[in-house]
């Protein structure tokens, strides 16, 4: 899944995305609103992992959310 159909699926991939990634607000949700850039900088951010660390989660994530549908 592209990052292209995640801005298309936003609300689904938020309610997805809180399940994972509990500790975020549907501010800090809200704020990314579709940005892959912001919504990693936030889990960078919030869990002071590594940029390299963050995609790979999240592109780990996406595979699996993916894979549920």
């Amino acid at each position: 899944m592209n990052w292209d159909q995640i801005e298309g699926n936003w609300k689904q991939f938020v309610g997805a995305a809180r399940g994972k990634w509990a500790e975020l607000t549907d501010d800090d949700l809200e704020s990314a609103r579709g940005s892959r850039e912001q919504f990693e900088g936030m889990l960078q951010e919030r869990f002071g992992a590594a940029k390299d660390a963050v995609r790979s989660e999240v592109d780990e994530f996406l595979r699996s959310w993916k894979a549920a549908e």
